[in-house]
């Protein structure tokens, strides 16, 4: 069944692109997670950044050959400082969260906040490769850490 995607697009809330830009893992390792993404699972590598002011490593491999689909953000503390160290220390490594694109950040960050749900990002930050970013608590989404993103660059 073929969908119309100006049709598509009237029905998603104002602000969404409607689509699952990346899913966050943490890692203790990034080479380690490299290895069973790229090497075992068969997924293209794209690149590999630091966010310092996240003193975080990052590693994103394409979910498909076109990187149309999303990717996997392979997330690896750079010490045993920041946000990603806390949560392996914790948690153990793992899945850390689910990304959503959004076409207007501050659209979907006013209608969580309106819908009463707990921002983590009142307003967004910069992120790994220089997109748009803000959190909403995992307490308001279902025990799921949710990103929201922004790419300015397209």
């Amino acid at each position: 069944m073929s969908h119309d995607s100006a049709a598509i697009n009237n029905i998603l809330p104002a602000g969404t692109a409607g689509f699952v830009d990346h899913v966050g893992i943490a890692v203790r390792n990034l080479d380690e997670g490299i290895a069973l993404y790229r090497d075992l699972l068969g997924l293209e590598l794209e690149r590999i950044e630091e966010v310092p002011q996240e003193n975080v490593k990052v590693a994103f491999l394409k979910l498909d050959r076109t990187g149309a689909v999303g990717h996997i953000e392979l997330l690896a503390p750079m010490s045993d400082q920041g946000n990603i160290a806390a949560f392996i220390e914790k948690k153990g490594p793992g899945l850390h969260h689910i990304a959503f694109a959004a076409e207007n950040i501050e659209t979907v960050l006013e209608r969580c906040k309106a819908a009463g749900m707990r921002l983590l990002d009142e307003t967004p930050r910069t992120g790994a490769g220089g997109k748009q970013i803000a959190f909403l608590h995992p307490k308001s989404g279902g025990g799921v850490l949710i990103e929201v993103c922004f790419d300015p660059g397209h």
